[in-house]
């Protein structure tokens, strides 16, 4: 005989700011927990959607009021606590109508509404910190929460909590390409990407091209190159190459970056956590640039365990030259055996099951399915 109601499967709530750092973990837990038979709703801000292309058709997009005091003027700032409040409430008249079994906050302002209507629901929660040291918002809930998962390890915790080491979860794309086979530098077309994200491209549009036009001759003759560049860097980025006589493919932004990391020789980046993640799945030797601005300094914290485990070179920004890249740049692509051991320190690094290690601590925080 049927149910008079025919029972739902259970909701996971996960909520993340509007860039890449927060959502590509975050959509690395959407789905596997879509694999695992859950519903899963994503919660963010208007600029979050914008990034959501890449979750899934069944996660449900859930757009709340949330605001930063980063950004707009003196007006803006004050309305700040009112469109939190405002996102609050919201989520949480959507929570008690459809209750979650678990929240899953990955930080940035869009998160705060869902952790908040969690919190005063008391609906079971964590948080996922990509990067080795806190957020503004998830040190904000970081006593609010129950469970603190941790993208690099160890993290920088407030005294007295403690974190599980999960790793930064990586799409579907990126454990597609896990451990592929590197093939080592030589006298045949070598790949070098350069990555800088949102906030940093620009002093790697400055610095790249004529590094790489300083290397030697015959190394530079196999080179392609793939460098993501600003909308208004563009144009210099790509002349730059084309002065030097080097294949270049400059684009804002490139929607197969698994595929190019997993046919690169080298690659060139910011120390992003969710970057890091996608460079030790893979496995690939690296040249890492932390972002100077990072209120945190949370990118160098990043990029230490790839660094102690020689599986990238730091260059910090004080000391990012062109002539100090195109030396290190040509000490990876003249010695394929040390390139090699690089890519195999990185992917001794990787975690590609880490979607799964954070859908089990989801699982477990929420408890039993209820009848």
């Amino acid at each position: 005989m049927a149910s008079g109601r025919e029972k739902k499967a259970p909701l996971a709530v996960i909520a993340a700011g509007g860039t890449g750092g927060h959502m590509f973990p975050a959509q690395a837990l959407a789905e596997d927990m879509l694999h695992r038979g859950w519903r899963v709703i994503l919660s963010t801000d208007a600029r979050g959607a914008r990034y959501a292309d890449g979750f899934p058709e069944a996660v449900e997009r859930r757009v709340v009021a949330s605001a930063t005091f980063a950004r707009g003027g003196v007006l803006a700032k004050l309305a700040v606590p009112f469109k939190v409040l405002s996102g609050i409430i919201s989520a949480s008249v959507s929570m008690i109508m459809d209750r979650p079994s678990v929240v899953a906050g990955f930080g940035g302002y869009p998160s705060i509404p869902a952790l908040g209507a969690a919190w005063i629901l008391r609906i079971p929660r964590l948080i996922h910190e990509q990067n080795g040291v806190l957020g503004r918002v998830n040190r904000l809930f970081a006593r609010r929460v129950s469970a603190i998962a941790c993208g690099t390890w160890p993290t920088v915790l407030p005294a007295g909590l403690l974190g599980h080491d999960i790793g930064n979860p990586v799409r579907a794309s990126v454990r597609d390409k896990a451990a592929a086979p590197y093939i080592a530098p030589g006298d045949y077309p070598m790949s070098v990407v350069i990555i800088g994200g949102s906030q940093g491209a620009r002093i790697l549009s400055d610095v790249v091209p004529a590094a790489i036009a300083m290397v030697p001759p015959e190394v530079r003759q196999h080179l392609r190159v793939a460098q993501q560049a600003r909308p208004e860097d563009l144009d210099r980025v790509q002349a730059s190459y084309d002065a030097a006589g080097i294949p270049a493919e400059v684009a804002p932004f490139f929607a197969d970056v698994p595929r190019r990391f997993s046919e690169a020789q080298l690659v060139i980046a910011r120390a992003g956590a969710s970057t890091l993640a996608d460079l030790t799945v893979i496995g690939r030797p690296s040249i890492l640039v932390p972002l100077a601005s990072a209120l945190r300094d949370e990118q160098t914290v990043n990029a230490r365990g790839l660094v102690a485990a020689q599986a990238a070179v730091m260059i910090p920004e004080s000391q990012f030259t062109a002539e100090a890249l195109a030396e290190h740049i040509t000490k990876v692509l003249t010695t394929p055996d040390a390139a090699s051991r690089m890519a195999a320190a990185a992917t001794a690094l990787g975690k590609p099951d880490a979607a799964m290690r954070l859908s089990d601590l989801a699982e477990r925080l929420a408890g039993p399915p209820t009848s």
